[in-house]
């Protein structure tokens, strides 16, 4: 299987780091969080990626040089030019990932020890359109799931504010985790073009295509900020 990891982002959460770096970069007990998600899914037998820069794109080529790709197919989606966000970035990619095949994406600034396998399986069991893996933890944002584990809405926990695919019959709230298996039937479903995110297609999508949630009880930490960087290194060495 391939991967997709988005490692274009600014990182703005994370300056002065980023001021002059891309968040791509960022160490974890002086690993490289985008070392660390290469090999975390090399782990699990994917071998073949697509990585998307923007910010600071020439710093992670440089690193990815200097390592040998970590002994990996490595393609660059490079998105100079202009910031495509989570979406745009996936249709910029397209050429990479469009063979007729279930790919991974998953976001350079996540570390988890989800089971990687695990959520594959699951994703290929139930024949999926997409797979977004979710756990209960806190997050401003929440995805709603029925009973069956299908994707039916989006909460924002602060404001209340919801979209909903049908009458919110006690769905379960849960945090999406920047994992997800994608069915590339995907590419021809997708309305928008140019900037935009991911999650507003799905949400979309949700009224007439099956997207279900992976429960994982896993460690995961958003490396998004410098706090969160020295959370994550009690638990990543």
């Amino acid at each position: 299987m391939k991967a997709l990891i988005f490692a274009a982002g600014k990182g703005t959460r994370l300056k002065p780091f980023t001021e002059h770096h891309p968040k791509a970069l960022a160490k974890v007990n002086d690993i490289p969080i985008l070392e660390r998600n290469i090999k975390y899914l090399k782990n699990f037998g994917i071998n073949d990626f697509v990585i998307n820069i923007h910010h600071f794109g020439n710093q992670i080529v440089d690193f990815l040089n200097q390592n040998d790709n970590f002994g990996c197919k490595i393609e660059i989606s490079d998105e100079s030019e202009e910031l495509l966000e989570t979406g745009g970035g996936l249709i910029f990619a397209r050429r990479f990932l469009d063979h007729g095949e279930d790919f991974l994406i998953m976001n350079a600034d996540i570390l988890t020890d989800m089971n990687i396998t695990e959520f594959v399986e699951y994703h290929k069991k139930i024949k999926d359109f997409a797979t977004l893996a979710v756990s209960d933890r806190e997050s401003s944002r929440k995805l709603l799931f029925n009973d069956e584990m299908i994707l039916r809405g989006w909460l924002n926990v602060q404001t209340g504010e919801q979209r909903l695919a049908e009458f919110n019959k006690g769905f379960k709230a849960l945090a999406f985790s920047g994992i997800h298996c994608i069915n590339p039937l995907m590419f021809d479903k997708i309305k928008r073009t140019g900037k935009f995110s991911v999650m507003e297609e799905y949400l979309d999508l949700m009224q007439t295509e099956k997207i279900h949630g992976f429960v994982h009880e896993s460690i995961l930490i958003d490396v998004g900020k410098p706090e969160s960087i020295k959370e994550a290194e009690k638990y990543f060495k």
